[in-house]
């Protein structure tokens, strides 16, 4: 291995430290070439999950890395719906696919690796309730507990209403977010008028 060689391959280690999850063109930014790439494939060091995305060979696997793989494949899309509910704790389903929401404007992916759901919300259902989650060195966007029980709520033709019902029964058990924060939500996001009686019998001291 020639010094160059060498220099690429510790500045592709260094970057894997901080990004175990990566796309190439990330790579190629950093000013690693793609015969590194490429050699770091064969001898194990890196390897392709999908298309143009990478992973660290000896990279812990967190049970939420499919969500940082999926926002590395739509970088406008928000972990959504079932996915979102899953991550907070809120439903103990465990879709087989990724629920990952995107404005109507945007083109939709569909890549094979993880498997996705591509949910298409009018822009104003896209605006608000956005957390940011660190997951394998990746800024993951993930709607908040309100904004998803809001969503949930408003597409039963998407989510049965159990298991809408179940999510927003979880989230003021484990106080992640107050009936307030809830109901302000369901307003922002149209769903108040079907919310409001589960809601209602949920929090009645009765």
């Amino acid at each position: 291995m020639d010094r160059l060689e060498q220099t690429q391959r510790e500045q592709l280690s260094a970057f894997l430290d901080t990004s175990p999850i990566v796309r190439a063109y990330e790579l190629r930014n950093a000013g690693i070439a793609g015969e590194t790439i490429r050699r770091a494939v064969q001898s194990g060091e890196l390897v392709r999950i999908a298309r143009g995305l990478y992973q660290r060979a000896d990279s812990e696997v967190e049970t939420e890395q499919a969500l940082a793989e999926a926002a590395k494949r739509v970088p406008k899309g928000v972990i959504a719906m079932i996915s979102a509910l899953a991550f907070h704790g809120l439903t103990d389903q465990m879709p087989r696919r990724i629920w990952v929401a995107i404005s109507a404007r945007d083109w939709a992916p569909v890549p094979s690796y993880p498997p996705i759901r591509i949910v298409e919300l009018r822009d104003k259902y896209m605006q608000h309730g956005i957390e940011h989650h660190p997951i394998s060195g990746v800024d993951v966007p993930i709607f908040s507990v309100s904004k998803t029980l809001a969503d949930v709520f408003r597409n039963s033709k998407l989510v049965d209403r159990s298991v809408a019902v179940e999510g927003l029964r979880a989230a003021l058990d484990q106080r992640k977010a107050t009936p307030g924060e809830i109901a302000d939500a369901a307003m922002a996001a149209d769903s108040w008028r079907i919310m409001r009686p589960y809601l209602e019998a949920l929090t009645s001291n009765g």
